[in-house]
């Protein structure tokens, strides 16, 4: 180790967790970028129930205005059997109570008609909920389809800055001496992509835990590697 000009290595260790922290930090970002595309998408898939939903009360209420329509064909159709039934009568009686079958068939299909009209009028609401519903659908498409591209905009400049930080780390790595390296990216490994960090106010700015003065002359000396003791990552004085 003696050999080896200490400060300098540990100079390029900082250099090299510049580097490292933004690479780290990039890939995180990249890595959450899936669930962020999903949940546009299942926001936006959401407001489309609105729609769906819309859509299939109009087809209720056209299947339901169709079977009444049927319904009052067969009512009509009823009330001209009976009456040409009506002049076949013998009796006054049996002609009366006839009559009265025909009231009430037209009766019944004057409620039918009514129903009918009733389902028109929520039919042409229907509609109008619909059409308003859609245009509001395609401006929130267009908002969805931005969001999704900036994300898809994003994870391309991640990929482009990563390949540019990545030519940096091969660029640069050579420079450290093997053991100090390995042992470097040890603790990036094992540390969440922080190995070397400074000993500020007699403190650790990896673990905020206090470094007694005796470590910190320790660290000038550079005579060797000084670990923090309680998070193990390599400390280095940053005003020097």
């Amino acid at each position: 180790m003696s050999t080896i000009n200490l400060k300098a290595e540990i100079n390029s260790l900082v250099q090299l967790q510049k580097i490292d922290s933004e690479i780290y930090a990039l890939k995180d970002e990249k890595k959450a970028k899936p669930e962020e595309t999903k949940a546009i998408e299942a926001s936006f898939e959401e407001k489309k129930k609105n729609l769906a939903a819309l859509e299939k009360t109009s087809l209720d209420l056209q299947k339901q205005k169709k079977d009444k329509e049927l319904e009052l064909g067969t009512k009509e159709e009823n009330t001209k059997k009976l009456q040409t039934q009506l002049y076949s009568l013998k009796t006054n009686k049996e002609y009366q109570a006839m009559l009265q079958q025909i009231e009430d068939s037209k009766a019944d299909a004057s409620v039918i008609e009514d129903k009918i009209l009733e389902f028109l009028e929520k039919m042409d609401k229907i509609k109008s909920e619909v059409d308003q519903e859609k245009k509001k659908l395609q401006e929130e498409e267009k908002i969805f389809n931005s969001q999704k591209e900036k994300v898809e905009t994003r994870v391309k400049e991640i990929d482009a800055r990563l390949a540019q930080l990545e030519a940096e780390r091969k660029r640069l790595t050579p420079e450290v001496d093997p053991k100090i390296l390995a042992q470097y990216e040890r603790i990036l490994a094992n540390r969440d992509g922080l190995a070397i960090v400074a000993a500020n106010n007699n403190s650790c700015q990896g673990c905020n835990m206090f470094v007694p003065p005796q470590v910190i002359n320790l660290i000038k000396m550079y005579e060797r590697i000084i670990t923090c003791e309680i998070c193990n990552r390599i400390l280095y004085i940053q005003d020097e």
